[in-house]
């Protein structure tokens, strides 16, 4: 089972196993992650789920389509080249051991 790496605000790490298919942001609600609010529950419609995606793993990921890349115009963090709405981030083998930072805020 694949393996998210999630690198929380107070700097600490938290691995958490994650069955493919399931999104970022789901494995991170379901391990009780804290920073990820996911208000809209992974509707791709709030960008509270907004992370930042280590770059070596940034080409293994679907490109962000045009209603993602709207919703990371107004996140409440930095926005930065490896921004991505962890909701729009589906598991698999070739994502085993992605690094996720978790932003300062969301709101």
């Amino acid at each position: 089972m694949p393996t998210i790496n999630y690198i929380l605000k107070d700097g600490s790490t938290r691995a958490v196993d994650a069955p493919a298919g399931l999104s970022v942001m789901e494995a991170a609600i379901r391990a009780n992650i804290r920073g990820i609010d996911a208000e809209c529950g992974g509707c791709c419609s709030c960008a509270t789920c907004h992370v930042y995606v280590d770059e070596a793993f940034l080409d293994r990921l679907p490109p962000a389509d045009d209603m993602e890349q709207e919703l990371l115009e107004g996140v409440a963090a930095e926005r930065r080249p490896t921004s991505r709405l962890s909701c729009q981030l589906p598991m698999s083998a070739e994502l085993d051991g992605i690094i996720i930072t978790v932003p300062a805020t969301q709101a």
